[in-house]
């Protein structure tokens, strides 16, 4: 309908797979399995409940008549009952047995925490795809330098390959912090109105221990370890809280990533794909503005504030549970999700096409590098009879007088050509010229790259990966 707002993240940014986990359908198919759960659990330890009833709900557990359930919402003003009730109506044997003993948060709550281990399963198989492109970059270009920056004035050498390990290296960090939010998540559970779990106490006539088992068989028919220990009604917005700053934690990496790339186009180095037909500037033809960069950055900024939502709800609840969670729960858990989802397709999308232009990174380092080779020249010179302290004064001489042809002049760094012509130094052009090599002052790169991936991405993300390459369409 073009008559009504359309989020964004549906019409733009975000994968039909993270789309789908916070659907409708997945929202309340997965209500009708806890009640299948549910139900199952129950009859196994000895309450009146047949296999026909059970056998009923799982005909009928996709058979969702959203229009019922409206209207009965509409009449009752309560989600959960709306679609107990439409439930029912699709499964009448069943009707009577349906929620039996729980409380609405046994299927909101349980719903919410599978969902998100879902979309943080999503994220960690993108991360982890992300990083495999850009292992291949940095390996590719371990060993090409490049200028590195401090303040983003010009300071000792790099690479460019182990420039994108430090991208990375942030990257591994949320990777293993979504590996360990996954491999944490628990259920709610079956815990009743207060948490007390006294309906289910009622149910089974006071044994304990099948209250206990009935969370068991929950949590492993949804292959979950076990469930919270302790909880009100529902399970403690904290752990919406860890979540979403674990995504917070992506978006920011992929922020500092993104602002990196964008000044790097800025200096021609390297760029983001460009498509043969894409328009850069509607006034300005000539332009490649960093279009995907910019939209990362503009995504992780939307994540980082969203992330304050559940720790503001987990600041505010009171005693075992207020609703004022509900409203805002529905809107920024989801958003965050699918704002990664996106941030993480675009980054699918630009790592695996960065265009590297080596001739004007080599530019850019011989225009510097002169600086940088100051001190490799005066220990040459000191070597050959000079003096240390007088060829340190000459140096800063010579070097000021280059920096300000430079900058008040526009002109070529002619910073070598003094040294040259300096009989204080007693040195060659050629002899000069051979400390200005750039793979001289790169120190470790290379190796650092290689034990970088070897040692700490590849052992990571192989279990993650998709056979071939995962590829995302993204739309600009």
């Amino acid at each position: 309908m073009k008559n009504v707002y359309e989020s964004p993240f549906s019409a733009r940014y975000a994968s039909p797979e993270m789309l789908y986990i916070f659907s409708p359908d997945m929202k309340f198919s997965t209500w009708r399995r806890l009640w299948i759960s549910l139900a199952k659990a129950e009859m196994a330890l000895g309450l009146p409940i047949t296999q026909e009833q059970i056998d009923e709900m799982e005909q009928n557990k996709d058979n969702i008549d959203y229009e019922t359930a409206r209207q009965r919402e509409k009449e009752v003003r309560h989600d959960v009952m709306a679609h107990v009730y439409t439930f029912g109506k699709a499964a009448p044997k069943a009707a009577g047995i349906i929620h039996l003993g729980a409380t609405s948060a046994y299927v909101g709550d349980n719903t919410d925490i599978i969902q998100m281990r879902e979309g943080l399963k999503l994220v960690r198989d993108k991360l982890a795809a992300v990083l495999d492109k850009l292992a291949r970059f940095a390996d590719t270009y371990k060993a090409m330098p490049t200028l590195g920056f401090t303040h983003f004035q010009p300071a000792q050498l790099t690479t460019v390959g182990k420039r994108a390990t430090l991208w990375m290296n942030e990257l591994v960090m949320d990777f293993d912090e979504v590996l360990y939010r996954i491999d944490r998540m628990q259920m709610l559970g079956s815990k009743g109105t207060t948490g007390t779990q006294a309906s289910f106490l009622e149910l089974f006539d006071g044994d304990d221990s099948k209250v206990r088992e009935l969370e068991k068989r929950i949590a492993d028919d949804f292959g979950f370890a076990g469930v919270v220990p302790v909880s009100g009604q529902t399970y403690s917005r904290k752990v919406d809280a860890q979540v979403l700053a674990t995504l917070s934690g992506i978006a920011q990496s992929a922020s500092k990533f993104a602002t990196d790339l964008r000044l790097l186009q800025h200096l021609k180095e390297i760029e983001e794909p460009f498509e043969k037909n894409q328009i850069g500037s509607s006034a300005m033809p000539y332009k490649r503005n960093p279009m995907r960069a910019e939209r990362v950055c503009a995504l992780a900024r939307y994540v980082l504030c969203d992330s304050l939502n559940p720790a503001f709800t987990a600041a505010t609840q009171w005693f075992e549970r207020t609703l004022d969670d509900s409203a805002n729960k529905r809107i920024s858990i989801p958003e965050a999700f699918l704002a990664v989802d996106a941030i993480l397709n675009i980054l699918l999308n630009v790592t695996g096409g960065l265009v590297v232009y080596p001739k004007v990174i080599h530019s850019h380092v011989m225009n510097e590098l002169p600086f940088m080779a100051t001190e490799n020249i005066m220990m040459d010179a000191v070597k050959r009879g000079g003096n240390r302290q007088e060829l340190h004064e000459r140096i800063r001489e010579h070097s000021m007088a280059a920096g300000k042809r430079v900058k008040e002049e526009g002109k070529d760094n002619d910073l070598i050509d003094r040294i040259a012509g300096d009989p204080l130094f007693g040195m060659r052009r050629d002899e000069i010229d051979a400390h200005l090599e750039p793979s001289a002052y790169i120190g470790r790169c290379p190796s650092q790259v290689d034990d970088f991936l070897q040692e700490v991405v590849r052992p990571r993300i192989a279990p993650y990966l998709k056979q071939g390459d995962v590829e995302v369409e993204i739309n600009l």
